[in-house]
């Protein structure tokens, strides 16, 4: 009877132990897209290891990845107009959408309840309810003629429940406010610039600030003080020199802000520009290897991380803030396409897509700490996204 005691006893503890096994947080998880698979991988960063892939998932040639509050599921923004809402724990496709013909990239409302999804085609934006992700909102852009709509570009959520997009071919940037209901009250500010490539929203919720293709400039608006209207920013940065052609245009998203200042790409040099936060003015311009696509900042602020367009894509240089200066080049690998920080910086991860890998490196001494394989890798997402407004 002890023994069989003994026995029944151990394999209770023995299944409770593998039931426990099984249990895990979300908050070192993270998405990579596999563009040309139309796929992902779920990673997570303590170990830095793949944990499964997910197929199905449409076109990701553009794609984007915001996260519920909870980091449990992700939110898969496809360039055919797929939404896609991922059980990371259950690893499985909880529901799909097709909600238009082509998108470009989306936002999670300040309560988490509502997702955006920006739309090339027809131009607009469409929100759903976070849950079963049904319609609530259909904002249709400005009629730009023969029965079409401006491009919706650069959404992101902000504050007060908030979505704030730019339209591309009308010049305009819009603020839907959802505070109210699933009704919202949008309030249009025109002529803001001419095309309006992408927006940003500051780590504080406070300046949305609109990049201009169609010029040397950007356009800032304070949303604290929208009845100030929309106040053109750095324009003519490129003054006196002669703009290269544009392969790739830089992301704004991707643009550091550190303290008083914001380090962003320049489009068409061979720059990081540094912006004094007060004064919106540009204070210094830091040579680079290429034209910057992204340039990130590390969470502590000491370091920006830049990669860039083709064709000199296959590098990355590293910015130390105090002194601007390059302080490491890297080469990972051909056409680096995304970097992203775990939350406390310690490591960085890098998507090479044209090697059908992802580096993750050590931002103190830049030693390469794993590779993981994945098919034409772009962007990278973590979980700790889920708690960042504009993210």
């Amino acid at each position: 009877m002890k023994i069989k005691l003994v026995l029944v006893c151990a394999l209770l503890l023995s299944a409770c132990v593998t039931q426990q096994g099984s249990l895990r947080g979300t908050g070192d998880l993270g998405v990579i897209i596999e563009r040309a698979a139309g796929s992902i991988k779920v990673i997570e960063t303590t170990d830095r290891t793949s944990l499964y892939g997910l197929k199905g998932l449409g076109d990701l040639s553009h794609a984007s990845t915001v996260f519920s509050r909870d980091g449990r599921y992700a939110y898969i923004f496809g360039r055919d107009g797929g939404l896609s809402k991922i059980d990371l724990l259950e690893r499985k496709i909880v529901k799909r959408v097709m909600q238009s013909g082509n998108s470009i990239g989306g936002a999670i409302s300040q309560d988490g309840k509502l997702i955006a999804v920006s739309n090339y085609k027809p131009g607009g934006v469409k929100v759903f309810n976070s849950t079963t992700l049904e319609l609530v909102a259909d904002i249709p852009a400005t009629e730009i003629g023969d029965g079409k709509r401006s491009k919706v570009v650069g959404l992101v959520d902000a504050p007060g429940q908030k979505f704030i997009f730019s339209l591309y071919d009308s010049g305009e940037i819009w603020l839907a406010d959802f505070a109210k209901g699933n009704k919202p009250v949008i309030k249009k500010f025109k002529d803001i610039g001419t095309l309006p490539y992408d927006g940003l929203v500051t780590p504080d919720g406070r300046y949305y600030i609109a990049g201009l293709f169609g010029e040397d400039g950007l356009s800032l608006l304070d949303l604290w003080q929208t009845d100030k209207g929309v106040k053109r920013i750095l324009d003519g940065y490129g003054r006196g020199k002669r703009k290269l052609p544009v392969y790739k245009m830089p992301h704004l998203e991707g643009w550091a802000s550190v303290g008083d200042q914001l380090f962003l790409p320049a489009v068409g040099h061979h720059e990081v520009l540094v912006v004094e936060r007060d004064s919106w003015k540009k204070i210094d311009a830091i040579p680079v290897h290429g034209q910057p696509i992204f340039a990130v900042a590390r969470p502590d602020g000491r370091q920006i991380w830049v990669n860039f367009a083709h064709p000199r894509n296959n590098v990355v240089q590293v910015i130390d803030v105090p002194s601007r200066k390059i302080i490491k080049t890297l080469t990972p690998g051909k056409a680096v396409l995304h970097l992203e920080f775990t939350p406390r910086g310690e490591q960085v991860w890098l998507s090479v897509r044209d090697e059908d890998r992802v580096e993750v490196y050590d931002t103190r001494t830049f030693k390469r700490l794993a590779t993981i394989k994945a098919d034409k890798p772009s962007g990278i997402f973590l979980t700790a996204r889920a708690n960042r407004t504009g993210l």
